[in-house]
């Protein structure tokens, strides 16, 4: 696998983020990410998100009575990182969205490992490279993301999203949200499709929702399985 140099790339500026998290998230497919981690530099592809906006999003850490401990940096600076510990043993990694003051982000979910691959395996204790970043757990981990992270800005703490050329149009699905008890069917998944390294997380209810929603999905294909 090829070493990593951040001079060959352009890091996306915040007004990248400044925008709608549903229109973000598919934008996002394809982009780089990298971390410098314990000295080291591992990175890869995004290839599946999940876009989460403000107060009337159900399934958003926003969606309370205003700003908590919890989820007050989604309301800071567009380019902020969001990073948050889940099922006593996972960390999860957003990117802030919207103007500062408003609440949205982008849950990465999955990305195509192609730098530091070895020291990602070290990290997640896996030999299979299918296994190391598909799921957003597993990324978080392998790209030594935890919560002294959180609050940090893109290009300032540990954590960089550089410009990478975009998937075409037609490879590009959508889908309802995976793991949520509310605002599941929302359709705010985005991910390549047959990439090998998309999550194997199933959509649909942690309990049955009453009131279906759905978001507007342009041309995108929405998956049917």
């Amino acid at each position: 696998m090829p070493d990593f140099d951040p001079s060959s790339f352009r890091a996306l500026p915040a007004s990248f983020f400044a925008r709608d998290p549903g229109d973000v998230a598919p934008d996002l497919l394809g982009k780089l990410i990298a971390s410098f981690s314990g000295g080291l530099w591992t990175g890869g592809h995004i290839v599946e998100v999940e876009a989460y906006r403000g107060a009337d999003d159900p399934g958003s850490h926003a969606s309370t009575k205003g700003i908590t401990r919890r989820n007050a940096v989604m309301y800071g600076p567009p380019g902020s990182v969001y990073v948050y510990f889940t099922y006593g043993n996972h960390h999860m990694v957003n990117l802030v969205c919207c103007r500062e003051g408003e609440a949205g982000a982008v849950l990465l979910r999955a990305i195509e490992p192609v730098y530091g691959v070895e020291h990602m395996r070290t990290r997640r204790g896996v030999s299979s490279e299918r296994e190391l970043t598909s799921g957003p757990g597993k990324l978080t981990q392998a790209l030594g993301i935890d919560l002294s992270d959180n609050g940090t800005f893109l290009g300032e703490g540990r954590l960089v999203v550089y410009d990478s050329p975009g998937p075409r149009p037609e490879e590009i699905a959508v889908s309802g949200r995976v793991g949520l008890s509310a605002g599941h069917e929302l359709h705010l998944r985005y991910y390549l499709e047959g990439n090998p390294f998309v999550s194997r997380g199933r959509t649909g209810p942690l309990r049955r929702s009453t009131r279906p929603m759905n978001a507007p999905t342009g041309g995108l294909k929405r998956e049917t399985r």
